[in-house]
């Protein structure tokens, strides 16, 4: 179903579609892709929406949160500001501090998709950036499949560029399981399959290390509520105010693996994410403060929400010891990314 959202200053529709199967409905919008509802049944059967979103494109555009967005070209961070490829220096825009984050100004998250194709659980985005776009280099054309099933949702990510590029895709889903508008998640239990991840410095840009989590609060292999150790004193935490950091997801890169599994302890709500990506950013809504109001009045402030952004490596350019971001022309990139859900 279809519904017009809203106007561009420039005039182009915003389009709202919904997508059911069984039980589960969710919202997309043509803006940034974004994700604005996603309804599942809790314990008891009852319908609860678990994403954050606004109610109107004004709260979207005016928002910096990224709230639901798809995010490209870069998503995370990208250290000064600018890259190397093929000998070739990008000056990038700094809009992280010194740093450039989620694509940049104008960012996907920014911008109009086109609808290739829809139906009742199907909906199908495409984004042409060209080449020079917030000065990465190629025309790269990005389809973005979003599929509804009666087990959760399935993002798939599809791109080609006509010059060797970077791309790195992901999902800027906030999730709260016990409702959008239930309130901060430290109750809720969070778990990541990865037994190391990648360290930062006081500005969020990764060291180069892959750090066990063993014996650090970064362990998280086993489930633990948000709230348990989100303010330790360990450095890395104090950093972030919190946890926003990359996991190594364990298992083989490009095979569709566990990365992480999230537990809403008044819902019952249970949310496994899988993913063929190397990495996985949790972050645990530290600077959701200063958020337009969210749907239906919710007043969404710090850590009422956290993100699950299946990923590459923050700052890859820069350590090539991380899994390259690099989308050479003639190569197609593809990831996929699923959200699971049932109760417990």
């Amino acid at each position: 179903m279809k519904q017009h959202f809203g106007k561009m200053p420039d005039g182009t529709d915003v389009e709202q579609y919904t997508l059911s199967c069984g039980a589960l409905s969710c919202e997309i919008l043509t803006y940034g892709g974004a994700l604005r509802t996603l309804r599942v049944p809790d314990r008891s059967g009852a319908i609860v929406d678990v994403v954050l979103g606004f109610d109107t494109l004004e709260d979207y555009r005016r928002q910096d949160k990224y709230i639901g967005a798809l995010i490209g070209r870069f998503a995370n961070r990208i250290d000064g500001a600018a890259f190397e490829l093929d000998g070739t220096h990008y000056p990038l825009a700094a809009n992280d501090g010194e740093n450039h984050l989620h694509g940049g100004q104008t960012g996907f998250d920014k911008q109009v998709w086109t609808v290739e194709e829809a139906s009742a659980d199907t909906l199908v985005l495409s984004l042409f950036s060209p080449d020079g776009q917030e000065n990465y280099p190629g025309n790269l054309s990005v389809q973005v499949t979003y599929r509804l099933e009666s087990s959760g949702l399935t993002v798939e990510y599809q791109a080609e560029c006509d010059r060797d590029t970077l791309c790195n895709l992901t999902s800027h889903a906030y999730f709260n399981l016990g409702g959008h508008d239930s309130g901060p998640v430290l109750n809720q239990e969070i778990q990541i399959a990865a037994s190391r991840y990648t360290p930062t410095d006081a500005h969020s840009i990764p060291t180069g290390e892959l750090a066990p989590v063993e014996c650090t609060p970064m362990d998280l292999r086993t489930s633990t509520p948000i709230g348990a150790l989100v303010d330790d004193s360990f450095a890395q935490l104090a950093f972030a105010k919190g946890y926003d950091h990359n996991w190594a997801v364990d298992g083989e890169p490009g095979s569709l693996r566990p990365a992480a599994t999230a537990y809403g302890t008044e819902t019952g709500i249970v949310l496994e994410v899988l993913t063929t990506q190397p990495g996985i950013q949790f972050y645990s809504g530290n600077y959701l403060d200063g958020c337009p109001t969210g749907k239906g009045g919710a007043p969404y402030t710090k850590r009422w929400a956290f993100c699950l952004e299946t990923q590459g490596y923050p700052d890859a350019p820069h350590h090539p010891g991380f899994p390259s971001a690099v989308l050479h022309k003639g190569e197609t990139y593809r990831q996929t990314t699923q959200y699971r859900f049932s109760t417990r």
